[in-house]
């Protein structure tokens, strides 16, 4: 069985005031002649397909024309599931019908029927584990001990390995935090208080897991993979290089690994020097189209100084003066602020404030708080 996975399209991505869909418009134009080139027999695409539950229009379109291009054209199956940006219940509009097409849409969790599939060896089960939050679990499976992240994927996987054959193989699709993992700036928490990670041992069932979430393209264990992001979607992932996985599985289910590196329209990179230097242009063929931050090393003041850049690279999209701030350092009570999960940013701020650190009662209710602030923001409506 030849398996094309990838994950967290993020269609709809708005970076630093710039609207993505160009870009990645022309990344998917690649992929689609990726899956012409490789030919996969399936094709997994493990979450965050939109940046948010309520897509621009121009992101729905570019999906459909995707999508459209790869059933239609090369007839490959498609297994898409939710991931915590998207709206379940938008993305699996259609569902029943779409499949007899070859598209299985999986965001609720009332359709964890496996997809099977056939190669010469037989049968494979593609097990979909769409991103749902623990008390969601709760509630559909009937299940209280699902009461964090962890034990809420343990239940789905029972859920649906329960119902298989046990010989058979089987591939998971899921959209997950496992411990160990490699993150970035840009993947929003699946929680807040440090309860969003799970553990590898909830895949072991699985020959292969095909895994979104994370943006850095890396394995955690011998068959547990993620994909990584279509594209560069923060500063801090410009030392990434974005690709898709192909994978091989044979009759046993052992699978061979191949990483297939995209080329987007413009890069996402960051600059250091002083700005008369930056000023000279690229000094080693880089383009002046791609997308940066520039951190100048000059303790005086620079006059219009985005705008001198911009001259010479357009894309420049954000700057940092850290000589310009208190030590030098772009630093808060806590550490870099912007590498804080939200409770620890808040614990800084309230024990500056207040000289009292917080305690547990008021730490359960900001979590509540903010993790209601991310699921209202999931349900929220144009």
């Amino acid at each position: 069985m030849r398996i094309l996975h990838t994950s967290d399209w993020h269609l709809g991505r708005i970076f630093h005031g710039v609207h993505l869909t160009d870009d990645q418009s022309y990344i998917l134009d690649q992929f689609v002649k990726l899956v012409g080139d490789t030919r996969p027999d399936v094709i997994l695409i493990a979450g965050d397909i939109y940046d948010r539950s309520v897509p621009p229009a121009e992101a729905v379109k570019l999906l459909d024309e995707t999508l459209s291009s790869i059933l239609l054209d090369f007839g490959v199956p498609i297994v898409m599931i939710a991931g915590n940006h998207d709206s379940p219940e938008r993305l699996g509009f259609g569902t029943r019908l779409l499949a007899r097409q070859g598209l299985h849409l999986i965001g609720q969790l009332q359709g964890l029927t496996p997809v099977v599939l056939h190669d010469s060896h037989g049968p494979v089960y593609f097990c979909p584990l769409p991103y749902a939050e623990p008390a969601v679990v709760r509630e559909i499976l009937a299940d209280p001990e699902a009461v964090d992240q962890e034990r809420a994927m343990y239940s789905l996987v029972n859920r649906t390995v329960k119902t298989l054959p046990p010989d058979a193989r089987k591939v998971a699709i899921a959209h997950a935090f496992v411990a160990g993992g490699e993150a970035s700036e840009s993947e929003r928490p699946l929680s807040v208080g440090g309860t969003g990670t799970v553990d590898a041992s909830c895949f072991q069932p699985f020959h292969y897991t095909a895994l979104g979430h994370l943006h850095q393209s890396q394995n955690n264990g011998d068959n547990i993979r993620y994909a990584g992001s279509l594209m560069k979607y923060s500063f801090s992932e410009s030392a990434h290089t974005k690709s898709v996985t192909l994978t091989e599985m044979d009759g046993a289910g052992k699978t061979a690994l191949e990483e297939i590196c995209l080329t987007p329209r413009r890069d996402v990179r960051c600059l250091e020097g002083f700005i008369k230097d930056i000023l000279t242009g690229p000094q080693n063929g880089e383009s002046r189209e791609d997308y940066l931050m520039v951190t100048l090393q000059d303790t005086e003041a620079v006059l219009d100084a985005i705008g001198k850049l911009r001259e010479v690279y357009p894309n420049v999209l954000h700057i940092e003066r850290p000589h310009l701030t208190s030590g030098g350092e772009l630093r808060g009570p806590g550490g870099d602020h912007r590498r804080l999960s939200e409770i620890d940013l808040f614990s800084s701020f309230f024990e500056q404030v207040t000289g009292a650190p917080l305690d547990d009662g008021q730490a359960g209710a900001f979590t509540e708080t903010v993790e209601g602030l991310y699921r209202k923001e999931r349900e929220a409506r144009p």
